[in-house]
């Protein structure tokens, strides 16, 4: 079975560091806020937004240097990159807690419930002002740019998904266009900023970009396929929490052209007694799930492409490879 530890075996050691230097650049004053902090950073989670700016970082210091005797090292500003990502997506993940009213993240307590909703909306945003500040301080404009578009992503799409609850209507390409700015845009961007570090030409640049947007919309993807058919405990949240708030993923809009009879259920907000553990059934009993699956593969396979000019090193099959794990979460 694939494991995110041994994907990431590139970049562990720089994983490790970056663990290490998150609780540091914090550095609340306030005891809340640095406790808040603390605890998203001890939280655990993969790390895979992060280790994917390394990941790239390292493919092309490889690339560029192969045929010599290198390890691919990386630059400190790479290395801070990969800590702003991991403070920016943090900081979304806090606010899309309090927006989802969530009492778990990653099978923790989230901020909101372990402090209030007040101090995790103001944890979220120091995180984001931290980021901002630390990225000003990379001296390079063009990133700047990137990843300051990742953050008004964030916003635009939790105002997407908050007008689009429980609409029938929406279609599949809203959904996608959602999912771009809650998920793929972070990693696009990210990956796409740590190209631009090392000084890569425009057309290596946006392969990384379309690498990262492609991944990530295929992780949001199966995201949301689990959302019916994994546990609690593997989930780290209630499974079907997203249908039941009105958030309609892949599965529900595929279901949808199936069953019309789904969209009654979702318009009167599952206001009778069944109507939720119903419209659960009818998505899984259906051929919504199989269709999100090939949706899900087709991003991974572009995913995939983006990749096929670089160099063969560790840390370019780890990318490749990283595509592949996301879909064996499936299975």
């Amino acid at each position: 079975m694939i494991t995110t530890s041994s994907l990431l075996a590139p970049v562990d050691d720089d994983l490790h560091i970056l663990t290490e230097n998150l609780k540091q650049l914090v550095g609340a004053r306030h005891p809340i806020l640095r406790a808040a902090a603390e605890h998203l950073f001890d939280a655990g989670g993969k790390r895979i937004r992060p280790a994917i700016v390394l990941l790239v970082a390292r493919a092309i210091s490889h690339h560029e240097n192969s045929g010599r005797n290198t390890t691919g090292d990386i630059t400190a500003r790479h290395r801070r990159l990969a800590e702003i990502t991991e403070m920016i997506h943090t900081a979304s993940l806090v606010h899309d807690d309090v927006v989802d009213e969530a009492d778990l993240r990653r099978n923790v307590p989230t901020v909101n419930s372990l402090f209030s909703n007040k101090v995790a909306v103001l944890a979220g945003d120091f995180l984001f002002a931290q980021s901002s500040w630390y990225l000003a301080n990379l001296d390079n404009l063009q990133v700047v740019k990137l990843l300051s578009e990742v953050i008004r992503d964030f916003a635009e799409g939790e105002i997407l998904q908050s007008i689009s609850s429980f609409d029938t209507d929406v279609s599949l390409e809203a959904y996608l266009e959602k999912s771009y700015y809650k998920t793929a845009s972070l990693v696009a961007n990210s990956a796409k900023a740590a190209g631009v570090l090392s000084d890569v030409s425009e057309e290596i640049a946006n392969n990384f970009y379309d690498y990262g947007r492609n991944f990530g919309l295929a992780f949001q993807i199966v995201d949301d396929i689990l959302d019916f058919n994994a546990s609690t405990e593997v989930l780290g949240k209630p499974a079907g929490a997203d249908l039941a708030s009105g958030n309609l993923t892949a599965p529900v809009i595929y279901a949808m052209e199936e069953k019309p009879y789904l969209k009654v259920l979702i318009e009167r907000e599952f206001c009778e007694d069944g109507d939720l553990e119903e419209a659960i059934a009818i998505v899984n009993d259906g051929n919504g799930i199989a269709k999100a699956r090939e949706l899900a593969l087709i991003h991974t396979e572009k995913a995939q492409n983006s990749l096929l000019g670089l160099s063969v090193s560790d840390s370019a099959k780890s990318l490749r490879k990283l595509t592949d794990y996301n879909l064996s979460r499936l299975y």
